[in-house]
């Protein structure tokens, strides 16, 4: 019987990346979702539905191969404590979230779903990052060469001048790039071996 084909739910190039570590055959799909947020539910519980809406966006897209594919999908959100920092709006929201982010840990939670025919997987993993204080003069260095403005948080902990701030990190440290490397490949043991 014939592997089932993995596909990964991402526009992100990081993703891509990440999951090339496995050494395993992929497929991407780039699929437009809605990422709306629900006051009433936990973090964990939105960073996971919203990968679950890209999920089942690909599979209407692909509903041809149901039952013979896996779609991966995920979706990581940086929070300072109760607030969350999406991708900024431009420099200067850009430049706010990072001074926040100064002199205190911050979490990284990735939600990540596996879909395979009617069955779903979903799981959140979170992860502790704590920088060395930047100044202003340092972060304004940092937004003007990189323009992380597609990040979540205003940074990419994988950027070259961004490791040079990194003091702690408690967890996965490709969670805080984008897909629990780890915990992905567990999952995804059972359904392509």
């Amino acid at each position: 019987m014939a592997k089932p084909t993995l596909i990964l739910a991402s526009q992100s190039p990081r993703r891509k990346d990440i999951l090339s570590l496995m050494q395993i055959p992929f497929e991407t799909v780039a699929v437009e979702t809605e990422e709306i947020f629900d006051p009433a539910c936990s973090l964990e519980q939105n960073v996971t539905t919203i990968a679950l809406a890209k999920a089942e966006a690909t599979a209407a897209l692909i509903s041809s191969h149901k039952g013979k594919t896996v779609i991966l999908a995920a979706d990581t959100v940086v929070a300072k404590g109760n607030q969350i920092l999406g991708k900024p709006a431009g420099f200067d929201d850009a430049f706010m979230m990072l001074k926040s982010l100064q002199n205190r840990s911050h979490r990284v939670y990735t939600g990540f779903v596996l879909l395979f025919g009617e069955k779903t997987y979903t799981e959140c993993v979170a992860t502790t990052v704590e920088f060395t204080p930047m100044s202003d003069n340092e972060i304004q260095r940092y937004l003007l060469s990189v323009k992380p403005y597609d990040k979540a948080g205003a940074y990419g902990i994988q950027d070259p001048l961004m490791a040079c701030y990194v003091k702690r990190i408690e967890g996965c440290y490709y969670n805080v790039v984008g897909l629990p490397l780890s915990r992905v490949c567990k999952a995804l043991k059972p359904l392509l071996c």
